[in-house]
């Protein structure tokens, strides 16, 4: 009795993916299925970045195919290709860039900034182009933290060309200024340079685009909302009462202006001695989880009060690499998969489907 195709799906349809919780019949990555009398074939295709598992996921899709009565030799295919994303209505997608993350926080000292860049420096670390764009112009601290100094350069004398390290592209108004110089601009000068930063970079073909938010909910967020294509926010935010009280605020805003919540993540939400190792929740417990539960969004993790944590950014080599096999560098890559995956499960991008209408006169 010859094997179907059906009869693959029928067994790969038991076999979970362990990012998605689904299976990989159902999310459609089962492809290009090769039947040669008893041997089989097939590729998976995953829709978010995860290099570090691609060996054991093919582990387990194999073993699932091996499942099947009188099947040969099994050979499975599992590769990465992050698509485009839907984005505000109205709004089309920046060239060369897939897809956009804002990470934001209602109030300043939360380490957004800390989250974002280890959040980037995740998805490179699992195979993803990935740049990082400092959207806080008057307190830019990606320069320092990536360990990036420098102009960057223009080839033409209207667009430049990101700065990059650690494998990740990135734009900040601190490569352009003094470190020690003030940014007393208003509003509407703030907007514009977040504009020029984000157009007129040459981003070199991105999976993502990770954006350091100003904190709060003023000018930059209400730009970025109704000017920037983003496919998402993340909220960064700490367990205590105040943290949270401006952190819901800056949910409520982006659920205004039409931007999904990709999810929370809690930030120091327990103290590591760093003399004994002793754990304690010096700012409260629960907090991010609970605001989730409220808002019916995803928890996307959460991070210790480490003192190495801020050692390693400031010396511009942030945690994941730092120590990218470290415990703390594993929950960022852990909340780097989630985030992608939410990411990989939201409306595809279609405009590109569309075919272009050209009125002429024959």
């Amino acid at each position: 009795m010859s094997i179907t195709e059906n009869d693959v799906k029928a067994v790969l349809s038991a076999v979970i993916d362990p990012n998605t919780g689904k299976d990989f019949v159902s999310s459609r990555s089962i492809k290009n299925i090769q039947i040669s009398g008893a041997d089989l074939a097939f590729d998976v295709e995953l829709g978010y970045p995860a290099a570090s598992q691609l060996a054991s996921i093919r582990e387990r899709v194999e073993a699932g195919a091996r499942t099947l009565p009188g099947v040969g030799k099994v050979s499975a295919k599992v590769y990465t290709k992050v698509l485009s994303h839907a984005v505000q209505r109205g709004l089309k997608l920046m060239p060369n860039v897939k897809n956009i993350i804002a990470v934001a926080s209602g109030k300043g000292g939360v380490g957004k900034s800390t989250t974002a860049v280890n959040l980037a420096l995740a998805l490179s670390a699992e195979g993803a182009s990935v740049g990082i764009l400092d959207a806080d112009i008057y307190g830019p601290s990606q320069p320092m933290m990536l360990g990036i100094n420098g102009r960057p350069e223009s080839r033409d004398g209207k667009t430049m060309e990101p700065l990059e390290n650690h494998g990740v592209q990135v734009s900040s108004i601190g490569f352009m200024i003094d470190p020690d110089e003030p940014m007393v601009w208003r509003g509407p000068m703030v907007t514009g340079a977040l504009q020029q930063l984000l157009e007129q970079t040459n981003w070199r073909d991105l999976d993502y685009l990770i954006v350091d938010m100003p904190p709060g909910t003023g000018d930059i967020q209400l730009t970025l909302s109704q000017k920037v294509p983003v496919t998402g926010a993340v909220i960064v935010t700490t367990p205590q009462d105040i943290a949270l009280l401006d952190a819901r605020k800056g949910l409520k805003m982006f659920e205004k202006v039409g931007i999904p919540i990709i999810g929370v993540v809690e930030n120091m939400s327990t103290h590591i001695c760093s003399n004994c190792g002793h754990h304690e929740e010096i700012f409260g417990a629960g907090g991010g989880e609970k605001m989730c539960r409220d808002f019916g969004v995803d928890f996307l993790g959460k991070l210790p009060l480490n003192l190495s944590i801020r050692e390693q950014t400031d010396s511009g080599r942030p945690t994941v690499v730092a120590d990218p096999e470290g415990p703390v560098a594993t929950i960022y890559k852990a909340i780097a998969r989630k985030v992608a995956v939410k990411v990989a499960e939201k409306a595809k991008d279609m405009s590109s489907k569309f075919p272009s209408i050209v009125v002429r006169n024959d």
